[in-house]
C-alpha cells in the first residue's frame, strides 16, 4: 500500500487549507513505520470490520484497508470526511471504506450503515480518548478487540491495575468491558504538528462484565463516588452515595469490603458487589 509520507500530508493539508486545531485534537501521524506497527500490533484478520475514530488525512486508514474486510471511519471534521474517500479511491480501495461524518461520542450502531465493527483501531484525539473508548465499548457490543493510540499518561491510566497510583475511574470502567494492557510507547516526533507529550498504544480484549445483579449504571455510580474523593476511605467517600457514612459502612461490610479501604485498592468485581448492596431508602 502506498502510504502517506510527511510531504504528502503537508501538501494535502495545504490543498484543503487545513490548520490542525487543538480543539479537535488534530495531530496527524506522518511516520509510515508507526502506522505499519499499529496495524501489526492490532492483529487484524481478513474478516475484521474496523472502526477508526478521527482518521484525519488517512495515514492510518490506508494501512488498515488491506488488513481488514472493511473500515468505517468516523470523522467529525466535514472537510476531512469529504476528502478521505478521494484519497482512498486514488489507491483503488474505495469499496472497502465507509466514512461517517459524526461525533464519535454521539454515535450509535444505527449510524454505521449496517456494519458491525469487530475492532477499534485509532489514533484518538487526546482530549476525548477515554470517553470515546468507553462510549464505543458500550454502544458497539460487536467490538471484540481494540488498539488505540493515546497520550502516554492516559494509556497508563487505562491499563493501570488496582493499587497503582494512576489507577482510577478510567481503569475501572474500562475493566468492566475489557482486559486492558499497554502495548508499547510512541514518541512525539511521529506526529504533525508535534505534540508536547509522548503517546502510547493500548490494547483491549473484550470480556464479559462481572456477574452481578447490579446494572452497569449502578456500578459506575459507585466508581464515580469512590474516586471523587479518592484520598478518603470508602466509608467516607461513599457516604453521599449510600445516604450516610453508617449506611456506606453497612453496604461495604455486606459486600465483603473493608470500610477503611480506598477506591484505588478495589477491582471491578468489588465495585459490582458494593453496588449490589446499596441500602434502600
Amino acid at each position: 500500500m502506498n502510504l502517506l509520507g510527511p510531504a504528502e500530508i503537508r501538501n494535502l493539508a495545504d490543498k484543503l487549507d487545513l490548520r490542525p486545531t487543538k480543539r479537535l485534537g488534530q495531530n496527524f501521524v506522518i511516520d509510515a513505520g508507526t502506522v505499519r506497527r499499529i496495524v501489526r500490533v492490532a492483529s487484524l484478520s481478513s474478516d475484521d470490520v474496523v472502526i477508526e475514530v478521527g482518521p484525519g488525512l488517512g495515514s492510518l486508514t490506508l494501512a488498515l484497508l488491506p488488513a481488514s474486510a472493511h473500515v468505517v471511519a468516523v470523522e467529525i471534521d466535514p472537510v476531512l470526511a469529504r476528502q478521505l474517500p478521494l484519497t482512498v479511491e486514488a489507491r483503488g480501495l474505495g469499496d472497502r471504506l465507509t466514512v461517517v461524518n459524526q461525533d464519535a461520542l454521539r454515535m450509535t450502531s444505527a449510524d454505521l450503515s449496517g456494519f458491525s465493527p469487530t475492532a477499534l483501531v485509532a489514533n484518538l484525539p487526546y482530549n476525548v480518548a477515554v470517553p470515546v473508548v468507553l462510549h464505543l465499548l458500550e454502544a458497539l457490543p460487536s467490538l471484540r478487540k481494540g488498539l488505540v493510540m493515546v497520550q502516554a499518561e492516559v494509556a497508563d491510566r487505562l491499563a493501570a491495575a488496582p493499587g497503582s497510583k494512576v489507577y482510577g475511574v478510567p481503569s475501572v470502567k474500562a475493566a468492566w468491558y475489557a482486559s486492558v494492557r499497554r502495548a508499547g510507547p510512541v514518541g512525539r516526533t511521529v506526529f504533525w504538528p508535534v505534540p508536547n507529550v509522548d503517546s502510547g498504544l493500548v490494547s483491549l480484549e473484550r470480556r464479559s462484565p462481572p456477574t452481578t445483579t447490579a446494572s452497569r449504571e449502578e456500578v459506575f455510580a459507585v466508581i464515580d463516588a469512590a474516586f471523587a474523593q479518592r484520598r478518603k476511605t470508602l466509608r467516607a467517600a461513599l457516604s453521599s452515595w449510600a445516604g450516610t457514612p453508617a449506611l456506606a459502612e453497612q453496604a461495604l461490610v455486606s459486600a465483603g469490603v473493608s470500610p477503611g479501604e480506598r477506591g484505588e485498592q478495589l477491582d471491578i468485581t468489588a465495585f459490582a458487589r458494593i453496588a449490589e448492596h446499596k441500602p434502600t431508602p
